[in-house]
């Protein structure tokens, strides 16, 4: 299956970097199961990821940015829920 992420920053904020670096963890971790990963520019302080047109974060109605555990289990759970995150889910059963 063809998983396409997209994560949405705000360029008048800067958070380009925030974005590309969040892009590259997930890229890392999700190497099999992403097929599709856009930066894609926008404003008015938007910041939000999508996995195959479903929203899993937005800034704005989280209050914040996702820390990047949670936003990896989130992704997981969108496209590739059979997978276990050894540095996600370990903590998370004990």
């Amino acid at each position: 299956m063809e998983n396409r992420v997209e994560i949405v920053y705000c360029v008048g904020c800067r958070w380009l970097m925030r974005a590309a670096w969040m892009a590259q963890e997930l890229l890392s971790t999700f190497e099999d199961d992403i097929s599709t990963l856009s930066l894609t520019p926008g404003g008015g302080g938007v910041f939000t990821v999508s996995v195959n047109g479903q929203l899993i974060w937005c800034r704005k109605e989280k209050g914040g940015f996702p820390e990047l555990k949670e936003l990896k289990q989130l992704v997981r759970d969108a496209a590739a829920p059979d997978r276990y995150l050894v540095h996600c889910d370990y903590l998370h059963q004990q």
